[in-house]
């Protein structure tokens, strides 16, 4: 199925989405990589609050390439970050911050799958390599924040995005993970074949 969703999105409307379903996001996304998750975790940890609100809104793994033009900030290219590296907090972030949908190229873990079930998030695979089309979808720099603290592609970059997508739902929110499932079917072929090798 596909979806067009508005942030901030309700839990139940994010239930709604299953494994292979299209989305394109309307709304607010922020960028976020490893630093930037760190920071705000430990923000929280220490009783504060990060700059922005992730409830309801689309987190995206990216490092984009910005430019000043007229004093505004604009997208030149916003392309997927891997998102495996981000897999060693992205748990606690979604049940700390509670997002909608966390954006990236190349799937999540069990630790990731875990939090989305309980928490009511979905993982979004964007096209890894297709930056000019995910900067297409950007309508508007609304903030930026850390840019000082930690450079252009780890800080948090505010985007006012119109149908933002096509994403494919890789984690839903009911246990499903289809890089998982890929990566079992793999390994499961794979020792079939070693196996009537050496038979």
């Amino acid at each position: 199925m596909e979806h067009h969703l508005t942030t901030p999105v309700r839990e139940e409307d994010v239930r709604k989405l299953r494994m292979g379903d299209l989305v394109y996001v309307t709304g607010t996304v922020i960028t976020a990589r490893d630093e930037a998750h760190l920071e705000a975790l430990e923000l929280h940890e220490r009783g504060e609050e990060p700059p922005v609100d992730f409830k309801g809104v689309g987190v995206f793994h990216c490092g984009p390439i910005m430019k000043k033009v007229d004093g505004e900030w604009t997208v030149v290219a916003a392309g997927p970050t891997t998102s495996a590296r981000m897999e060693i907090f992205q748990d606690n972030f979604i049940e700390t911050f509670r997002p909608a949908i966390i954006i990236g190229k190349g799937g999540m873990g069990d630790l990731t799958s875990k939090a989305c079930q309980e928490f009511g998030c979905v993982y979004g695979a964007f096209t890894g390599g297709a930056a000019l089309l995910a900067a297409r979808g950007i309508k508007k720099v609304r903030d930026v924040f850390w840019l000082e603290e930690l450079g252009m592609p780890e800080c948090l970059w505010v985007y006012d995005v119109e149908d933002f997508g096509p994403m494919i739902v890789t984690i839903d929110s009911h246990g499903g993970n289809m890089t998982q499932d890929v990566k079992t079917q793999v390994t499961e072929r794979l020792e079939k074949i070693l196996a009537e090798m050496e038979g």
